[in-house]
Parts: C-alpha cells; structure tokens; sequence
C-alpha cells in the first residue's frame, strides 16, 4: 500500500475529501526538494549552503538596522505606513534567522527542517497584517496626517535598491537547494522592495502634495499582500510578485 494511501485511510470519512487536495501538494514539495537535492554534488552543496547563510546573515543585518530606523522615523513622524515597514523588516530579519538555523549542522540536508522552516516563514506574514490594518483604517477615519520623513524617505530609497537584489539571489540559490524556505524568505525581500515603493510614495505625496491619506493606504496595502504572500508560502506555492 502506497503512502498516500495509508494515510487516506487512517482518516475519518468527512476528512478524506480535505486530504485528497491537501496530500499531494505536501507530497509533491518533499518530490522537488529531494529530487532537487539529488542531483547536487556534496560539494556543490556545500558551497550552496555557505552561500545561503552569507545571504541570511547579511539580510539579517540590514533588517535590524532598517526595522530600528523605520520604526523611529515612523513614530517621530506618526507614519502608520513606516511603522508597519518597520515591523515588516523585523519580521523578514526572523525569517533570515529561520533560515540560518534551518541551514546549520545536520539540519541542511533534512527535509522536516526544511517544512518547517517553510511554515515559520510562512507564519511571519501573518504577524504583520492585523496591526498595520487596524491601525491604517484609524488613520484614516480620524483624518491623522503624519509629518514629513526625510529619515524614512532616505531609508525606503535604500530599501527600493537593495532588496531585490537580495530577494533575486535568494530565489536562485532556492531553487538550486531545492528549498522552499530559502525561496520564501527571497519573496519577503522582493515584498520588502514593492512595501518600500508604496511607502515612499505616501511620504513623497504627504510632502509633496499634502496627500496625508496615501500614508495610511500604503499601510492598508502592505497588510493585504502580507496576508498573500503568507498564504502562498504557507501552501509552497511560487511567489507571484515577479
């Protein structure tokens, strides 16, 4: 009897319809991750890890640096949008760590560690959204306008260049690996980059133009595609932010 099978049938009836969506896809990522593994030399492998937690590490001090100042320059400003990014970043750096400790000792060549890792990342996502949400939509039905940020305004221009490059190269030394969390975690850059844009651009907009609602709004939007991409990288689906 098949796996698939045998775990089919040690579930009651009114659960095996859920299982026969859910079962294939888990099976089918722990096919890629294998697969993939196996066809990389010990060598090759190693020197993919290394670079893997060169990646993590390096990520890991820019988003400590970059979610301190975010969230200073947010408060001192009382910009919902760079407070979120803010956060936003811690959370991306805890993802860095996931990685860091899914990629040490005997934990790089196991596949559970590498599940795991995929769901802590994936879970991260969730943490931000309801407080940017809750906290956007109060901004904008009490008519709160934050002040200009030149501090954030010079921080999200660094993130706009910076992170894809992290996010590209994260994505390419996932899919070599054959890892889904280091793929994942690339997607958080690649969304810390598209946060950075709709950020700078309401604070560009408050300054500019006295647009005081596009802060708020970009806030809105970093909860909805956290909310996705959590979603996607709970499930092991590829990003859609290309």
């Amino acid at each position: 009897m098949t796996l698939h099978a045998d775990v089919m049938m040690s579930l009651a009836p009114g659960r095996q319809s859920a299982a026969r969506e859910a079962l294939p896809r888990a099976l089918s990522n722990l096919r890629v991750v294998s697969s993939t593994a196996a066809t990389l030399s010990i060598p090759d492998r190693q020197r993919l890890v290394r670079y893997a937690q060169l990646l993590a590490w390096s990520s890991l001090f820019w988003m400590t640096a970059e979610g301190v100042i975010a969230i200073v320059a947010g408060v001192m400003a009382g910009s919902i949008a760079l407070i979120g990014f803010g956060i936003d970043s811690a959370i991306e750096g805890m993802a860095s760590v996931v990685i860091i400790w899914r990629f040490w000792g005997h934990r790089a060549l196991s596949e559970t560690a590498e599940l795991r890792a995929q769901k802590l990342v994936a879970v991260q996502f969730f943490i931000l959204a309801p407080y940017v949400a809750i906290e956007s939509v109060r901004a904008l039905v009490t008519g709160h306008e934050a002040e200009t940020s030149w501090l954030g305004i010079g921080l999200t221009i660094g993130s706009v260049l910076l992170m894809p490059a992290f996010g590209i190269a994260k994505r390419r030394v996932g899919e070599q690996l054959g890892s889904a969390a280091t793929k994942a975690e690339g997607m958080q850059n690649m969304l810390c980059a598209y946060l950075a844009v709709a950020v700078l651009a309401g604070l560009l907009g408050n300054t500019l133009f006295g647009a005081w609602w596009l802060d708020p709004l970009a806030g809105l939007f970093i909860a909805y595609v956290a909310v996705r991409e959590g979603r996607e990288a709970w499930e092991g689906e590829e990003c859609g932010c290309h």
